[in-house]
């Protein structure tokens, strides 16, 4: 109900919720892959950046420009596999409570 308002919710230990939502969508995304029993070619790719996002998320405050490079490499190396979609959706929106990216 929060965030149909707008809100966001607020944890009992203090943390960002922006840095709750992004290990919850990592995570998320990282049981898919893992469930996921097609091999593509750059499967390892995707696993490497979840990790290191989920290291970031893991240490409190991430440096956007890293969750940008991240979220790009993620995305190129399973844009094309559909059943990965919703997970890879649910990082970018995590990723975009950090900021928009600067317009060039």
């Amino acid at each position: 109900m929060l965030r149909s308002l707008g809100q966001r919710p607020v944890t009992g230990s203090g943390e960002d919720p922006r840095v709750a939502e992004l290990r919850t969508a990592v995570s998320r995304l990282r049981r898919e892959l893992a469930a996921h029993p097609v091999e593509f070619p750059d499967r390892s790719i995707a696993e490497a950046e979840l990790a290191a996002l989920a290291a970031m998320a893991a240490h409190g405050r991430p440096e956007i420009p890293r969750l940008r490079r991240s979220l790009l490499l993620i995305a190129g190396s399973i844009g094309s596999v559909s059943a990965l979609r919703g997970g890879l959706s649910k990082v970018r929106a995590a990723v975009d409570l950090f900021g928009k990216p600067p317009r060039r």
